[in-house]
């Protein structure tokens, strides 16, 4: 294989990989939180096999701020959604990319690394980088792609 048969790969992997983000950005559009709202797919052999958004675990008010504006302290990450929802499915999370719009937190890292996922992409930085940290730290590459209306 030669340098520009490389080159096409990669150009042709980040026009994926951007559409899938452009895809968890308007997933995220589903969330009730008003703060933030994240969206995450997870992606095999390119195929969509999970998804999934912030919010309230099932059951309880689709409210995820208290009077104070703050974050409920039970609210579901969008990963956490999307892999939870995955273990309940006959879907295998090994060897797959998880798509997520903002950059993971330390706990939704652990599950990813858990679930035995080989890859990460997110579009918007997070002030803390304990998730990003611990992600390269367990051999999951992770790929920062901003998106062209959030540059």
């Amino acid at each position: 294989m030669g340098v520009s048969s490389t080159k096409e790969q990669d150009d042709k992997q980040l026009a994926l990989d951007r559409r899938y983000l452009r895809m968890a950005k308007i997933w995220a559009e589903n969330s009730y939180c008003e703060r933030r709202k994240v969206g995450a797919l997870i992606v095999k052999d390119k195929s969509i096999i999970s998804d999934g958004y912030n919010g309230t675990p099932v059951g309880f008010e689709n409210v995820c701020e208290d009077e104070d504006g703050l974050t409920k302290h039970y609210v579901l990450h969008a990963e956490a959604n999307a892999i939870t929802k995955l273990a309940s499915s006959t879907q295998s999370s090994i060897g797959a990319t998880v798509y997520v719009t903002d950059a993971p937190c330390i706990e939704c890292a652990k599950l990813i690394i858990q679930s035995h996922i080989v890859r990460v992409v997110y579009s918007i930085e997070y002030r803390l980088r304990d998730g990003i940290d611990l992600l390269e730290r367990a051999g999951i590459q992770v790929d920062y792609i901003p998106l062209e209306d959030e540059a």
